[in-house]
């Protein structure tokens, strides 16, 4: 079945979030010959990005096409189907799920792996998320190395901005912004010190140019790009509907997974970065990978026992 199915009433394993997660996940049980649904409303986190760097084989592309190449690779197995729309509810029932869409469509499942990544919040400075993707981003190895070892700086929400402000001087000329999140102390003051990091203790109020920081006394900052731990919030709705233990953090809520991307519910799996603190789109291909083999590997055991 290809990308215009519209339902599937039955199904071994539904898949929520076809982004990279969730098609690495769809493309290994279709290896292994299971039904798979992919629910997804194309959404992918990095969508305001540009380009994607450190993806073997895909370094500079966009992601689209990265995700494009990979959604049709993966709608070549004729076990695959998708669905374009939103999950709005997920629910146990028996030995299996049922997934609820935005549209009133109804699957039945027998496991369910949730990849449906995470929604950045950023802190409310005129300017910030218009360049969110563009000059303004979250990780150093995704796209530090563009900047050219330019100015760079680091906009505080948190302490967390501290491990961001030590990372990013491979990059570049390093400012930490700290903009009233917290305050270093003195051990802090040495390590950043050491690392060649201006402090920064004036009110950030707007951002423009390509990453200029507008300071609240009138200044100008000028600097190449721009680093910002967002707060990250999941589908809160769709995990507690399934009862999924959730990991918090200052800086946001993953799923409590183990090391085959188990959730705390029997059968329900995640992965990506609705089930880690940090992600990449590589760790996001491995952790689709990973969930697959959970789900597969609980599957051959399920009916194995019922067969003895």
């Amino acid at each position: 079945m290809g990308a215009g199915a519209e339902t599937e009433a039955e199904t071994e394993v539904i898949v929520i979030g076809g982004s990279y997660a969730g098609l690495a996940a769809a493309l290994t049980l279709a290896r292994a010959r299971r039904r798979v649904l992919v629910v997804d409303a194309g959404e992918r986190r990095n969508r305001f990005a540009a380009s994607s760097h450190g993806f073997l084989t895909r370094d500079g592309d966009t992601p689209a096409a990265i995700a494009g190449i990979a959604r049709e690779q993966v709608l070549a197995y004729d076990t695959v189907s998708w669905h374009e729309g939103r999950v709005e509810a997920a629910a146990v029932d028996g030995a299996g799920f049922v997934v609820t869409g935005a549209s009133g469509a109804r699957w039945r499942g027998e496991r369910l792996i949730l990849a449906t990544g995470v929604v950045d919040r950023l802190p409310e400075i005129p300017g910030l998320a218009a360049r969110w993707g563009r000059t303004v981003f979250h990780c150093p190895y995704c796209h530090g190395y563009e900047l050219d070892r330019r100015a760079i700086a680091v906009l505080a929400t948190s302490e967390l901005a501290l491990h961001q402000a030590l990372m990013l001087p491979d990059w570049g000329p390093t400012t930490l912004l700290l903009n009233g999140a917290f305050e270093p102390d003195a051990a802090q003051r040495a390590q950043l010190d050491r690392r060649g990091v201006t402090v920064e203790t004036r009110r950030v109020t707007g951002i423009d140019g390509e990453a200029d920081v507008q300071l609240a006394d009138g200044s100008r900052l000028r600097f190449a790009g721009l680093f910002v731990a967002p707060h990250t919030t999941i589908a809160a709705a769709l995990v507690a509907g399934l009862g999924c233990a959730v990991e918090h953090a200052p800086h946001g809520a993953w799923i409590q997974v183990d090391e085959r991307r188990a959730t705390t519910v029997p059968g329900v799996f995640a992965c990506g970065d609705v089930a880690r603190a940090f992600g990449s789109v590589t760790l996001a291909v491995a952790d689709g990978a990973m969930a697959a083999f959970g789900a597969h590997a609980s599957l051959i055991h399920a009916r194995s026992a019922v067969a003895a």
